[in-house]
């Protein structure tokens, strides 16, 4: 019977922690919204295109591994550029608001937060791959700087989120669960209605910095 009580302990926290995640990612997107809407300007072109090409270029791995293409999606590939280069767009004009928020609040990530957060990363990837991911981090400081900025833009977030007034409100698990429109500057993306061009939305665009995966370990994001 104790162990049946550690069990349940143990499912129930987790549980708890899982909805904690989902309620947090809900509240961070409406602020992320909010700023959209209260921040009007041209992002700088070069970054746009940047984020557009790695963006893109995740979208068309994601339905070649699927073997669909649009047409399978339910839209065109004008259609899905349009709709990911203002997916770029939000996301290079967040990000500068961010940091510009940031900068002048003193927001800083330590390298005691970076330590942690490259550990993270690394428990992601399969055992037999671990070592090698560490060492690719610690060996390319722009590869860790990737890491930096999803941290930096977390704490921001919590800032932000301090110097306002947050109501709790009781909801369903399927309203919880329930789409939304989908996360911005930390990735979630869909051209089209169905699932293989997902996955596109959720990486960031330090994938294509990091080695290549044997296996393919799920992350986290957001935005």
């Amino acid at each position: 019977l104790e162990s049946l009580e550690r069990l349940r302990d143990v499912v129930r926290g987790q549980i708890e922690n899982q909805f904690g995640a989902m309620t947090r990612q809900k509240v961070k997107r409406q602020l992320l919204d909010q700023l959209d809407a209260a921040y009007s300007f041209e992002a700088p072109s070069k970054l746009v295109d940047a984020e557009f090409n790695n963006i893109w270029a995740q979208v068309n791995r994601d339905l070649e591994a699927a073997g669909r293409t649009f047409a399978d999606e339910e839209t065109t590939e004008e259609e899905a550029r349009a709709e990911y280069l203002r997916l770029a767009e939000r996301r290079v004009r967040l990000g500068l608001v961010l940091a510009e928020i940031g900068e002048k609040a003193g927001v800083t990530v330590s390298d005691e937060e970076l330590q942690r957060g490259l550990f993270e990363q690394v428990r992601r990837y399969p055992g037999n791959q671990q070592q090698e991911v560490f060492e690719f981090y610690r060996n390319n400081p722009e590869a860790l700087n990737t890491l930096r900025a999803p941290m930096f833009e977390e704490k921001v977030v919590d800032h932000l989120l301090g110097q306002i007034s947050v109501t709790d409100v009781k909801v369903s698990k399927e309203e919880l669960m329930a789409d939304d429109e989908e996360d911005e500057t930390s990735v979630k993306a869909k051209p089209a209605k169905k699932a293989a061009a997902k996955k596109a939305d959720a990486k960031k665009a330090d994938d294509a910095e990091e080695p290549k995966k044997k296996a393919a370990p799920k992350k986290k994001a957001a935005e």
